[in-house]
């Protein structure tokens, strides 16, 4: 028997048999007590009268039997369409889950015969999947059923329907939130509530059972540590030989040591837990696991490369928390992971990084939609235990973009104004293009990820005066009031982040001229690397990049990127003759993706301190030599490593001579 996800007891939720079996059935309730006014995840309510309950006129009865007990009588009807639409449901979604791991799973190929660029390809094409299924499900469901017509009461039943289908799924969740993504192109948003969609889940997605399964585990006090990390490493299969194995398992071992100070004592439970597949990102692949020794449970990563030779290597090994999350940060390209239960795998990631939102997990591993849909069962659930309002965001206001913040939230959300400044030349149609971009590329640690939503519900009475102002002023068009609500029909929502510009005046009015450097040493860095991983971003003002928790400079505003192989970087030519310099206009053309290195100083370097620091380490940046250098390593095909951890904990550092004599694997990495 299944329950109901939202209940912590032990009631079973009254639908599960009678769907499952189709035809009339008692469903005991464990309660005695009659149960008066109370909601099921599937959407089954009782009503005030005692005995009584109903489910799109499907459920009969509720009753008392002699013995006190009480007893619930549900008939399913026998509705073919209700049947058939639950069924292609079922069928649109297993068809692109089925095709979406057929792509992760390839990612272990790709990793061995090292093809990045295919590598970079199968990113972009596998972020189409889940909206192109979705698509042909619509239309097979308007072609075959006229689904814009159809009854509330089918609509009803093929959730139930389709419920039933899933109590032995693999991926009840995600069946769950595509069954949500259909519907809400079909019906309009009134519609938009537990009766008819998944507004909370049903189907628990606790100890499903996965082959393979989820994760192994190793038993050091039997083979030794360093047997272990050897079967550990040899487990996955590889079809390229390590460039030496026993050397990557003794660094393995001297940084668990350096790690502790000593090596610590093992406990008679002593063993290790590694998730069966790899965790596949650019040129590397991630062996995620944990060891538990007593009490404690110490996460660790191994990112596995290429050497100069094309063997593989041991990089380094992450034991810290936070370093591992930054595995995990929205502003990297998701992973590619071969997962049967997607579920247990995010259970595992929590229990190593609890700080984690669940629904960044389920982004980071691919699952976008997953994502969004528990970001917002999150936020509705704050709202409804919070009294804050959402105000307009701090820091410059934007020429493009209306942004605003809930400050008990750590998240921003943007709106597209309808009305740009007189200086941008893009569009509506144009700004959702370069957003969409940021997902299909390799983002480096260097863009923040953005959720993208239509129709959002926000309560209206918790917006500042200021902001609905706002609103209503400058994009009229994407908001609509609906009772107590606001709707909003288009949305980005990214992770709040002190803005650059607000960050160095802080600095600069304290005197703090080590933060000052080592924010503008990042600054420039994030500029560099997004320019090797094929962006521009186009306005490069300080207000557009913020500042992460952990001190890293990202980008954030994307209505100008362009990618670098679409730019045409100059360098000014010399006057004809020496009053023209002086005259304020330009004495030569300038196409529309021209583009002068060395004027960025003139609007960036107005701080002296600022400038010190930037000519410190990036000077390089106002020559237009990096720039056409830059695009010549990209349009020759050259792929560099991008390390989500820092280059002096690479054991080529910590134990070897250093990233002088790795070779290419260096040189072409950031």
């Amino acid at each position: 028997m299944g329950y109901c996800a939202a209940w912590d007891s032990a009631i079973a939720c009254p639908c599960y048999l009678a769907i499952k079996r189709a035809e009339r059935v008692l469903i005991q309730i464990s309660d005695p007590e009659p149960i008066v006014a109370e909601s099921y995840a599937c959407g089954l309510t009782t009503v005030d009268q005692p005995g009584v309950a109903d489910v799109a006129g499907k459920i009969d009865l509720l009753r008392l039997t002699p013995t006190g007990k009480t007893f619930m009588e549900i008939t399913i009807g026998n509705n073919t369409v209700a049947q058939q639409i639950a069924a292609a449901l079922t069928e649109g979604f297993d068809r692109h889950y089925r095709l979406f791991r057929e792509c992760s799973a390839q990612a272990k190929m790709r990793f061995e015969v090292g093809d990045w660029l295919e590598v970079q390809h199968a990113v972009q094409n596998r972020i189409q999947f889940y909206d192109k299924r979705v698509e042909e499900t619509v239309e097979l469901l308007h072609r075959e059923f006229s689904a814009g017509t159809i009854d509330d009461s089918v609509w009803q039943e093929a959730k139930l329907l389709y419920i039933g289908l899933l109590i032995d799924h693999k991926q009840p969740e995600l069946a769950e939130t595509f069954f949500n993504s259909v519907f809400c192109k079909i019906l309009h948003r009134t519609y938009f509530r537990n009766d008819f969609i998944f507004v909370r889940p049903a189907i628990s997605t606790e100890f499903i059972d996965s082959d393979p399964a989820v994760f192994h585990s190793y038993y050091p006090n039997e083979i030794g540590f360093k047997g272990a990390i050897r079967r550990i490493l040899l487990d996955f299969e590889w079809q390229r030989p390590f460039d030496d194995i026993e050397r990557d398992i003794r660094n393995i071992y001297k940084a668990v040591k350096l790690h502790f100070g000593k090596w610590p004592k093992a406990e008679y439970n002593f063993h290790i837990q590694v998730l069966h597949s790899a965790f596949y990102r650019n040129k590397g692949a991630y062996i995620i696991g944990k060891a538990i020794n007593g009490s404690s449970e110490l996460p660790f990563a191994l990112p596995v490369l290429h050497t100069a030779t094309g063997r593989l290597c041991v990089d380094t090994l992450l034991l810290d928390v936070w370093r591992i999350s930054m595995l995990f940060s929205l502003s990297r390209a998701y992973f590619m992971v071969d997962m049967e239960v997607p579920s247990a795998y995010v259970q595992f990631l929590l229990s190593i990084m609890p700080g984690k939102p669940r629904s960044e997990l389920y982004t980071m591993l691919g699952l976008g939609k997953q994502g969004k849909t528990m970001f917002f069962r999150d936020l509705i659930h704050h709202l409804r235990h919070s009294h804050d309002q959402f105000a307009i965001a701090p820091g410059i206001r934007g020429m493009v973009m209306l942004v605003f913040t809930l400050p008990s939230y750590p998240y921003v959300f943007k709106l597209i104004k309808d009305v740009f400044g007189a200086t941008k030349e893009v569009d509506h149609a144009t700004v959702r293009r370069k957003y969409q971009l940021v997902k299909q590329v390799d983002r480096v640690g260097r863009m923040a990820d953005t959720l993208e939503f239509s129709n959002v519900a926000l309560p209206k009475a918790r917006f500042s005066k200021t902001l609905l102002d706002d609103l209503y002023r400058f994009a009229p068009s994407l908001v609509e009031d609906d009772g107590d609500d606001l709707i909003i029909r288009h949305l980005y929502i990214e992770r709040r982040m002190e803005p650059l510009n607000i960050y160095l005046d802080q600095a600069e009015q304290s005197g703090l001229n080590d933060q000052i450097e080592k924010v503008v040493l990042e600054y420039g860095n994030a500029i560099r690397e997004l320019a090797i991983a094929n962006i521009f971003p186009g306005d490069m003002l300080w207000k557009n990049f913020g500042v992460t928790r952990y001190g890293r400079v990202v980008f954030y505003d994307y209505d100008e990127i362009e990618y670098m192989t679409d730019c045409n970087f100059r360098k000014i030519p010399p006057a004809p003759y020496p009053e023209m310099e002086m005259s304020g206009e330009a004495w030569y053309s300038v196409a529309r993706n021209d583009i002068f290195p060395e004027e960025f100083a003139t609007f960036l370097l107005t701080s002296p301190r600022i400038r010190e620091a930037f000519m410190k380490y990036h000077a390089d940046l106002l020559d237009v030599r990096f720039w056409q250098e830059t695009q010549a390593a990209i349009r020759q095909g050259v792929v560099k490593d991008f390390f989500p951890y820092p280059r002096t904990q690479r054991f080529c550092n910590v134990f070897g001579p250093g990233c002088e004599n790795c070779g290419d694997l260096c040189k072409n990495s950031v």
